[in-house]
């Protein structure tokens, strides 16, 4: 550990934790995480990644800030209105941590691109809001043994799991299957609580860090559940499908597929990566 003292008076909370330490900071820079989505879960998930010392961050993110996103993308600013979300990210985190190298990836991920941009990261934090992207990133961090920290919202509604291959479920096992195309509106067509991406956002970040720093007890094998309306938060206990065609005994599906018409989403419709 060679610490600057901006460093240290910058981590200085972190680093008289017995459970963090200079150890941990350490850990804490060196370490690679890639957020997908710069939207409403991916805005706390990046602050406090930043400003916890994540040495190096991707982004990953295919839109452009709009006015609307403005009640709960709080990383973006009405300055910034039709600036790519991944380079309005990445000027906040320059703001607020120049100890933080950001990586951003203007694409959309699909099968073609996934395996190589995440092949460069530890862990991948799940922000998106589609379902071909979920399943997408779930059977990469299976094939690669990578750590993926979910999180999804819904009006009022929020969950968050770690699917850690060879130790939990994946989120194949969680659902097999997507539900039937336009079953599950999006957050443009049902609403969401501005504030709910910062509570289960938040509660990613956590996840994370814990996974960097190899303490706590991590959401693998449980899934929490929040009500925002009922002040309720519930977890359940999750367990691995051994029948799961990615991470189960026998796989069936041991390379990538066609995600979009997995979901019965047709090509030109397919959403792009975007985030609550």
């Amino acid at each position: 550990m060679d610490f600057t003292e901006d460093q240290i008076h910058r981590y200085a909370r972190h680093i008289i934790l017995p459970e963090v330490g200079g150890v941990g900071q350490q850990k804490l820079l060196d370490a690679k995480v890639l957020c997908l989505g710069a939207g409403g879960l991916g805005s706390p998930i990046l602050q406090y990644l930043a400003a916890a010392g994540v040495g190096t961050i991707g982004v990953a993110d295919f839109d452009t800030v709009d006015m609307s996103n403005l009640q709960r993308q709080i990383i973006h600013n009405s300055d910034r209105v039709g600036m790519l979300k991944v380079d309005s990210a990445k000027e906040f985190i320059a703001k607020l941590n120049p100890d933080v190298n950001v990586i951003t990836f203007n694409t959309h991920l699909n099968a073609s691109n996934a395996e190589e941009i995440i092949g460069q990261f530890d862990i991948v934090v799940d922000g998106c809001d589609n379902f071909p992207t979920r399943y997408l990133v779930n059977d990469v961090c299976v094939f690669q043994n990578k750590p993926n920290v979910h999180g999804s919202i819904f009006r009022f509604d929020g969950q968050v799991t770690v699917f850690k291959p060879k130790v939990g479920p994946c989120y194949r096992c969680l659902y097999p299957e997507p539900p039937p195309p336009g079953m599950v509106p999006s957050c443009q067509e049902g609403g969401v609580l501005g504030v709910l991406p910062g509570v289960i956002g938040c509660l990613q970040a956590v996840e994370t860090i814990k996974l960097i720093l190899g303490k706590g007890d991590a959401l693998v094998g449980k899934l929490l559940l929040y009500n925002a309306m009922g002040a309720e938060v519930r977890k359940l206990n999750i367990r691995r499908d051994v029948t799961c065609p990615v991470c189960g005994d026998h796989p069936t599906i041991t390379e990538l597929i066609d995600y979009e018409q997995f979901c019965g989403v047709p090509a030109v419709e397919a959403p792009h990566g975007e985030s609550c």
